[in-house]
């Protein structure tokens, strides 16, 4: 139910439009000058705020720019009974989101009630997108071996050169091919991603270079592959160590010439793309096995950057239950927890076989289970970490 205050020093405007809302189902409070209302703003979070503009002490203008000084984005619906153009330019400047005369018009105010709410919804949602997004790409820690990761990173990023990410699952090597792509002369173009070992042998050409109509029993109509969708920006190529043999020389012919040839097709489509590839085999044994190409390992591995398992880079543990910590809550909408300092001593003995994603796992468990502050007993207790 949607949170909506008044502040508006009338009794009577106040109880006609409090009932006006409660009868559309709003949670309705009240407040009777600027000050109580700016008190009841920074206490608590409303949806929309319905101001009045002249009141003495302080006016809805000085409520308004009070809020926005205090970083408050509830969206302000401005009424007052002097309205003139001038007054409404000058609120709608400040940042009002609209500007309602006395005695309002009703419809027009529910209207504006509801665009104000959705405008309200599509911003929340676009903060949680940014804050997901950001945090995607986030590679936490203060140790060597991750310092030294990202050094190579951002010598490695500005330019058109291909790398190979190498290590252990859960080790980040995802993150690490997004700061390459965000940090490169691409950035603004499309990162396309592909799980090769996700994909079945007899289906990954068709997934990276695309196929014609009727190329196959399946393929009803014309589809694009994962190499044109991602011209003029990066493709990630991860798990490639369980790629096919024969779609492994389609990429390498790829790289060679920078051209592709759709599933079905005679026809050479020009492609302009960066390659970030990512395995966690070792593909020079892999190279001894027959199982990958020589001649495409050396393509794809100007490069080299290999992440750290976790158990090589314990110190780091600490910053990343942190981390952990604040981005669970900020999901489940919770303060964040506190951790002892014996709970992470406890964390830094753990081997840790699967890596950060078995960290934050573990996490995510203790914020549920644990109390406020998550002590060693709660470690214990909830998890095989003894």
């Amino acid at each position: 139910m949607a949170k909506i205050i008044i502040i508006d020093d009338e009794q009577s405007i106040r109880n006609t439009l409090r009932e006006i809302l409660e009868y559309e189902k709003y949670d309705v409070s009240e407040a009777k000058n600027g000050e109580e209302g700016l008190q009841m703003l920074k206490k608590d979070k409303y949806d929309v705020a319905l101001c009045d503009i002249k009141m003495p002490k302080m006016d809805g203008i000085e409520v308004l720019d009070k809020v926005l000084d205090e970083g408050i984005d509830t969206p302000f619906i401005m009424i007052s009974a002097h309205g003139t153009i001038d007054t409404a330019v000058e609120a709608t400047k400040k940042g009002a989101f609209d500007f309602i005369q006395k005695p309002p018009d009703l419809n027009r105010l529910l209207v504006s009630v509801r665009n104000a709410l959705d405008k309200s919804s599509l911003e929340n949602e676009t903060k949680v997108l940014k804050r997901k997004i950001s945090k995607t790409f986030d590679i936490v820690g203060e140790s060597e071996a991750i310092t030294e990761v990202k050094e190579t990173i951002n010598k490695v990023a500005p330019t058109e050169a291909r790398v190979l990410v190498t290590g252990e699952n859960g080790t980040g090597k995802e993150l690490v091919a997004r700061w390459l792509h965000e940090q490169s002369n691409r950035g603004k173009g499309p990162m396309v991603e592909v799980n090769c070992a996700a994909i079945p042998s007899e289906l990954i050409e068709s997934e990276l270079f695309g196929h014609e109509k009727g190329s196959f029993t399946s393929a009803v109509k014309q589809r694009i592959g994962k190499f044109e969708q991602a011209n003029k920006g990066t493709l990630f190529l991860d798990e490639i160590g369980d790629m096919s043999l024969s779609a492994q020389a389609k990429v390498l012919r790829a790289l060679q010439e920078n051209k592709i040839t759709r599933v079905g097709g005679d026809k050479e489509i020009k492609v302009n793309v960066r390659i970030i590839a990512a395995t966690n085999k070792d593909l020079k044994e892999a190279i001894n096995e027959k199982k990958f190409r020589e001649d495409l390992y050396h393509r794809l591995s100007v490069i080299v950057i290999k992440v750290p398992p976790l158990r090589d880079r314990i110190e780091d543990i600490p910053l990343l239950v942190e981390k952990f910590l604040h981005d669970i809550a900020a999901e489940y909408g919770v303060k964040p927890k506190q951790v002892s300092d014996e709970a992470i001593k406890l964390l830094q003995k753990h081997e840790w076989t699967g890596n950060i994603r078995e960290l934050r796992n573990v996490v995510e468990r203790l914020v549920i289970m644990g109390d406020t502050t998550i002590t060693a007993e709660d470690v214990k207790k909830n998890t095989d970490i003894q």
